[in-house]
């Protein structure tokens, strides 16, 4: 069954994991000539050039608001929904709602966050998307756990369908003469970085002892609230710690060739995270994606990905036991080939093209439930 996509999400040129998320899904879902097209979410600040495949700007007071971006969302058949509550206008969001009880056409809800312990009015919020969708996709099972435990949810339209990746197995592995470690993405308070920072401090004994690269730009909220005082807390603590010259810094944000390159020249990445909170990781994905072993901290999307798959996983906020599970990546080679082959039976499921193809399928069930509710109504 053809059919049409349209998306409702932030998207490039905003710096962001679900404007790439949403660029890359929209990419493989009409690839092969289908249509499809986004109606872009923007924020004070966003550069708001024409983009290709944007079809309508849904800007903080810009012209029509909600009504004119759900008009360009009925354009289509069906429409594909990312959902985190700071993207769209309003407190926790909610000035989506409007928005989705006028739609016409059937959508697909992709929930980004679950939060275990929301305020009243971001369970509210959250309740009220997914009843209005005729679809709901988790990332993991414990974002579905948690959404149907947590939430007054119709559990018979949640669908788990993982986070995609990129294939980074065509890029060349290349190392230097340092073991490195890796950890990228947006920066902010809650990465963990000054943790690992500690931990590469009690790795300084290793010969040779390994370097570490954060990438990624500041994240833009952080940026304008706190400035770079994250980033300029995290040179203190390694200087203080002696692991200046061990460090690098390279805050910018990578097309996929660029990005691919720099995840294969690591042999670990490192996932630090504060947070109990994440169900979602595209950061993780992509690592297990490229082959390369992960240590994270106890996260539940960590937890589900790599309880004997391929990572080891620590405690939060512990840097012995972060430098403990990384020297023995780096000192046990047996156990660095045991943990990228458990990659090897994963990547096949992760790859966008196969991600893609699960959400064509739901699509289809979602338009084919609609064709058979709309022939059953008496004439």
């Amino acid at each position: 069954m053809a059919c049409t996509y349209g998306f409702l999400s932030t998207h490039p040129p905003t710096h962001c994991g679900l404007a790439t998320f949403n660029q890359a899904l929209a990419a493989h879902l009409t690839d092969g000539g289908m249509y499809g097209g986004t109606v872009r979410v923007t924020a004070d600040g966003d550069d708001h050039r024409p983009v290709p495949g944007v079809v309508h700007t849904w800007a903080p007071g810009g012209l029509g608001g909600w009504q004119a971006a759900a008009a360009a969302l009925d354009q289509f058949d069906i429409a594909v929904v990312q959902h985190e509550y700071g993207i769209y206008p309003g407190l926790d969001g909610h000035e989506v709602l409007p928005l989705l009880h006028r739609l016409t056409v059937p959508f697909i809800v992709v929930l980004h966050t679950v939060l275990a312990r929301p305020t009243p009015r971001q369970k509210g919020v959250l309740e009220e998307v997914v009843a209005d969708a005729a679809a709901v996709v988790t990332m993991t099972g414990s974002a579905r756990d948690r959404l149907i435990t947590g939430y007054r949810v119709d559990a018979g339209k949640v669908s788990v369908i993982p986070h995609g990746a990129a294939d980074h197995t065509g890029v060349p592995s290349r190392h230097g003469l340092r073991p490195h470690l890796l950890t990228w993405g947006l920066i902010g308070p809650g990465k963990g970085i000054e943790w690992a920072l500690r931990a590469l401090a009690l790795l300084k004994d290793l010969v040779p002892a390994p370097v570490y690269t954060v990438a990624g730009k500041t994240h833009p909220k952080v940026l304008e609230h706190q400035g770079e005082t994250y980033r300029d807390r995290l040179r203190d603590i390694g200087a203080q710690l002696g692991v200046d010259a061990a460090v690098r810094y390279d805050p910018v944000y990578r097309d996929e060739g660029s990005l691919s390159r720099l995840i294969r020249s690591a042999d670990i990445v490192v996932l630090p995270y504060d947070s109990s909170e994440q169900v979602t990781s595209g950061v993780l994905i992509e690592a297990t994606a490229a082959g390369i072993p992960v240590v994270a901290t106890v996260f539940p999307h960590a937890v589900e990905l790599l309880t004997d798959g391929p990572g080891l996983l620590v405690p939060h906020r512990d840097p012995t036991a972060l430098a403990a599970a990384i020297r023995r990546i780096l000192t046990e080679p047996a156990l660095a080939d045991e943990l990228t082959g458990r990659t090897r039976a994963l990547v096949p499921h992760l790859l966008w093209p196969a991600v893609a193809a699960r959400y064509r399928e739901l699509a289809h069930v979602v338009l084919g439930s609609r064709t058979a509710a709309v022939a059953a109504l008496p004439r």
